[in-house]
């Protein structure tokens, strides 16, 4: 039975990185939804109303992740995702999803104070290095962080949460 590894976390958390950790340990390449999101769709993004072209996009790749990490699990395998799962409610539906089947999961939440995580993604955002997908600026930061919603006692009380 696979176990797939779920990272969440706001922007700027080191959840990247934690994800290609976790894919050297148990071998397997982690699914990044942001490199599936520029990959994808960022030649075609519009130049107003992002969020609502995103969100449609944001769900089209998760049910692709969704399936492709399924097969990795039923093949016995371990899978890690990184799906941009900010709020409690897209987090409680994802492990839902993995509890109809016959795996486990575990959640692993990466989280720092908004300034530094602010420091972190301006610094990304002028080396480019391994971690860097797309340049963020500072009032996508800030809206991504408003939508953050970090798991409360309840969640982390019915859900598998390990906090790193």
């Amino acid at each position: 039975m696979g176990c797939i590894h779920i990272i969440e976390g706001p922007v700027g958390a080191g959840k990247t990185t934690f994800a290609g950790q976790l894919g050297k340990e148990f071998k397997t390449p982690p699914f990044i939804l942001d490199d599936w999101m520029i990959n994808l769709y960022r030649p075609d993004r519009p130049e107003t109303d992002i969020w609502t072209w995103y969100a449609e996009r944001k769900q089209r790749c998760l049910v692709q992740i969704w399936k492709v990490a399924l097969g990795l699990l039923d093949s016995g395998n371990q899978a890690i995702v990184e799906l941009g799962l900010l709020r409690t409610a897209d987090r409680r539906l994802f492990c839902q999803q993995v509890e109809s089947t016959s795996h486990t999961y575990q959640i692993y939440v990466l989280d720092l104070p908004q300034v530094d995580r602010w420091a972190r993604v301006q610094k990304r955002n002028e080396e480019k290095g391994e971690t860097f997908s797309m340049e963020v600026s500072e009032d996508v930061f800030t809206m991504a962080s408003q939508m953050w919603e970090p798991p409360g006692a309840e969640e982390i009380s019915e859900l598998n949460v390990e906090f790193v």
